[in-house]
């Protein structure tokens, strides 16, 4: 594993899309002075637009401001706490200080925002990982005979050792916003050991059979009925419009009850979280495109491009939902962003 540059989630789609790319393209050419002159023109017509403050907060890092950056990056997460990258961001600035309890808590916010966000859960066990060094050396020095400790302390440092690989890379600004990668904690994770392939099992030679009249053809199976991939669809987009009107009821309603709720939330504190979210903001956009469709008998699975707006903010990332039929209705069992 190693600790790459976190991919964006969050998609230009104000009107001026051009700023920001503009900001990106100087800090792609190493102009961080210019590229803070140009977003602090922008941030002072718009104060609130979260993407050029998170592009900000990413020239700030850059240019040697940590201190700033996690100003930027902590405002941020205040402002708008359904953003997951920001509280990876501050986890990478928070490593880079060896304030691992810090980024720790910073990343579990991260996951906690977005269970699918793939990057953030690298980092933290990258994290436990320095974490566990800290406390393996502290037992040593503590109990110098303890010949338990020694082998599980090579085994951590063998994964800070640098190598082509695992170095982690510096982050791209192609899409926005960018968050810069993880500070070089850990290199690699330790490799598994090595299982042998299993060996294919024998395969007995069937018994001769006695010649039979001649089978009728097979009957192909049906394919999903053409209503059927309707119904779920009409689902999906009952759920969003639910959403975007903060119907509660038919939004909650819209889940199963083999609904997984995500970081280990109970189905009502999850329910309660929703709410929390959905009912305080002033207005709400859920847009549903290249929606696509696949289903098997009684389950289905939707992908599409979700294009979030409330107030401010505006989001956009491909989305997964999978669903069963539950007497005539579709309801979600699972959801997953950025797949």
């Amino acid at each position: 594993m190693r600790l790459a540059a976190v991919a964006a989630c969050l998609v230009a789609t104000y009107a001026h899309a051009d700023d920001y790319g503009d900001v990106a393209q100087l800090v792609r050419a190493g102009k961080l002075p210019e590229a803070m002159t140009k977003a602090d023109q922008y941030l002072a017509t718009k104060p609130r637009d979260p993407q050029m403050r998170f592009l900000k907060g990413v020239i700030q890092r850059d240019s040697g401001k940590p201190a700033d950056a996690i100003a930027t990056f902590t405002k941020l997460t205040e402002d708008y706490p359904e953003l997951p990258e920001p509280y990876n961001n501050l986890a990478v600035l928070y490593a880079g200080q060896s304030q691992f309890d810090k980024a720790r808590t910073a990343l579990e916010m991260a996951i906690r925002t977005n269970p699918s966000y793939a990057t953030a859960h690298e980092n933290l066990g990258d994290v436990y990982a320095r974490l566990a060094s800290q406390a393996y050396n502290k037992a040593l020095q503590l109990d110098t005979t303890n010949t338990a400790v020694a082998p599980k302390l090579a085994l951590i440092r063998e994964l800070f050792t640098p190598n082509v690989k695992g170095q982690a890379r510096p982050a791209a600004t192609a899409t926005l916003p960018t968050t810069p990668a993880m500070p070089a904690v850990v290199a690699a994770a330790p490799a598994a050991p090595a299982v042998p392939a299993a060996k294919p099992a024998p395969v007995t030679p069937a018994a001769p059979v006695a010649a039979a009249p001649a089978a009728k053809p097979p009957v192909a199976a049906p394919a999903a009925s053409a209503d059927a991939s309707k119904d779920a669809e009409a689902a999906v987009r009952a759920w969003a419009a639910a959403w975007a009107k903060k119907d509660m009821a038919g939004y909650l309603g819209s889940y199963g009850k083999e609904f997984d709720p995500p970081g280990n939330l109970s189905r009502s504190a999850w329910e309660e979280e929703r709410r929390a979210r959905i009912v305080g903001k002033s207005s709400i956009s859920v847009g549903v495109d290249n929606l696509v469709i696949s289903v098997n008998g009684d389950k289905a699975v939707a992908k599409f491009r979700q294009s979030y707006k409330a107030d401010a903010l505006s989001v956009s990332s491909r989305k997964t939902l999978d669903l069963v039929k539950m007497g005539d209705r579709w309801v979600i069992v699972r959801e997953a962003a950025g797949a």
